[in-house]
């Protein structure tokens, strides 16, 4: 085989696992708004990870990346099907048992699932919240997110290089 053809090849290989990469296993994606201080800032790009969640199951406290309103907003998982979530002086109840959140946040206003017509979190749908409660855009105003909705999840800051960290 002629040397160009076999380079035009090797370059070609390249571009597929380099579009299938970022299609199906991992992409950055840009924080943007202050809905996740102090956590993560606006300008922050991080990893998300497209397939991991799928495999090991979303837990409480994963930051997600979800498709909203033809937008992708990022959120912390708060609440899992089955579940009962209830804030009361700016403490987390699961299932009506104390659940500290080892995680830096602003203070929650009170809130209960019932604010979002249901006794427990229905299956394939979550409560996200963002870190700075009082002014996120979160489930307590645009309700519970399917699953299917969640384009994966994500921990690592890459930029700013001066924030490079788990975001967890």
């Amino acid at each position: 085989m002629n040397k160009k053809i076999k380079d035009i090849i090797e370059y070609a290989v390249i571009i597929v696992a380099v579009i299938l990469f970022r299609t199906f296993l991992f992409s950055p994606i840009r924080v943007t708004g202050a809905s996740m201080v102090p956590t993560l800032k606006d300008g922050d790009i991080m990893i998300l990870n497209k397939i991991g969640y799928s495999i090991n199951g979303l837990n409480r406290f994963d930051i997600v990346v979800i498709k909203s309103d033809n937008e992708k907003i990022i959120k912390r998982v708060i609440g899992l099907p089955g579940e009962h979530v209830e804030y009361s002086n700016d403490k987390l109840y699961i299932n009506h048992k104390l659940l500290e959140e080892p995680f830096n946040r602003r203070e929650t206003e009170d809130f209960v699932l019932e604010m979002l017509g249901e006794n427990k979190i229905p299956d394939n749908k979550y409560l996200v919240l963002g870190d700075n409660r009082p002014i996120s855009k979160d489930s307590r105003i645009i309700g519970l997110i399917d699953k299917k909705d969640i384009k994966g999840y994500t921990s690592i800051v890459i930029f700013p290089f001066n924030r490079i960290k788990n975001a967890k």
